[in-house]
């Protein structure tokens, strides 16, 4: 039922509203389902944490912002559960 994943996944995903969350769903015969969340893309992630909607255009060329090195430690800490090293 689409509803019932919706709503579930709207559930799940409310802290991370307006990011893109990957998710792999698996359906049954019988029509009931499960899904996992992942974590957003680290691209998204580096989008957000430097405060931009775009990267550039014209990389080595156009810079369009900057990220600490503690920035770039925290994404990665935040996508941890998502690869085989965790």
């Amino acid at each position: 039922n689409i509803m019932a994943f919706t709503k579930e996944f709207n559930e799940r995903t409310k802290k991370d509203a307006g990011l893109i969350i990957p998710v792999i769903i698996t359906v049954y015969a019988d029509r009931s389902f499960t899904f996992v969340t992942k974590t957003p893309p680290a691209a998204v992630l580096i989008k957000k944490a430097c405060g931009i909607d775009k990267a550039s255009g014209e990389p080595n060329k156009n810079k369009v912002a900057k990220i600490t090195k503690e920035q770039i430690k925290q994404i990665a800490e935040q996508k941890m559960p998502d690869l085989n090293a965790a």
